[in-house]
């Protein structure tokens, strides 16, 4: 038994070296060698502040900027979670409802019908940080008229902004919200607006 134990352990020291130290290290360092940006986090900096990371959704509050999906999780990451109600669940239906009614009233001139999904449900994970290519357009005119842009800039900012599918067959077109605000900043620099 004495020796069956001694095996046992020394087993398991080498495997936890193995696996929490040799492993951890190499796939740490081939994820440094070959996705730096993607390893530590997809941080965006400007002017050497950390203003966000283009995986992780953010909210953005004023009518000037497009608006984010919205968050079950209040856009926090150590409490990301969706708010795993039914389908037919009264609280999902008056989250959706408001948030219908809020994006009406924000965005004048579209019709219910228009109204993505994507803008009155809460993403899965709390953080998604895209949006479809049609409620970028949807909120663009918006964005022109409190930005004091024409509109044909903003949309080019939407259309700069769409990424397809992943290898062309999975997911949807999106539009990441933090890139194309700080395209928004961008262009209002450029022309002093």
């Amino acid at each position: 038994m004495i020796k069956h134990l001694g095996t046992a352990i020394r087993l398991l020291v080498i495997f936890m070296v193995l696996i929490a130290g040799v492993y951890s290290l190499t796939v740490t360092g081939l994820a440094q060698l070959l996705f730096p940006a993607q390893a530590n986090g997809s941080l965006i900096r400007r002017h050497g502040q950390i203003i966000g990371a283009r995986m992780i959704g953010q909210s953005f509050t004023g009518a000037r900027w497009f608006d984010s999906r919205p968050s079950a999780a209040s856009y926090d990451a150590a409490a990301s979670a969706a708010s795993n109600y039914g389908p037919t669940n009264p609280a999902l239906l008056k989250e959706v409802k408001t948030n219908v009614a809020t994006f009406l009233k924000d965005n004048p001139g579209v019709k219910v019908s228009q109204v993505p999904p994507s803008m009155v449900e809460s993403s899965d994970s709390g953080l998604d940080p895209d949006i479809s290519p049609a409620a970028a357009y949807l909120q663009a005119p918006r964005v022109a008229r409190v930005n004091h842009m024409p509109l044909s800039a903003v949309r080019h900012i939407v259309a700069e902004h769409v990424r397809g599918r992943f290898l062309g067959l999975y997911g949807s077109p999106h539009v990441n919200v933090l890139e194309m605000n700080l395209s928004l900043l961008a262009w209002r620099h450029r022309h002093h607006v």
